[in-house]
């Protein structure tokens, strides 16, 4: 079984940056409705802010391993 990092490091550059942008857009329709209703799981806000660092982290470590080419 695979970790998400695993999963993620797979992934290509543009693949990485699509989903960046879909977890950023669930995490903030998550906020509106945590404000509105309260959630039934609250910590599904948490989940998303991590998965966003992880595919951040993801996205750094190529830019890095890059310029030390």
């Amino acid at each position: 079984m695979k970790t998400r990092r695993e999963e993620l490091k797979e992934l290509s550059e543009k693949d990485l940056k699509e989903k960046l942008d879909a977890e950023r857009i669930a995490l903030m329709r998550l906020r509106i409705n945590h404000a509105i209703t309260p959630l039934d799981n609250p910590s599904s806000i948490k989940y998303k802010r991590r998965e966003i660092a992880r595919i951040n982290t993801e996205l750094r470590a190529r830019e890095l391993k890059k310029e030390k080419e």
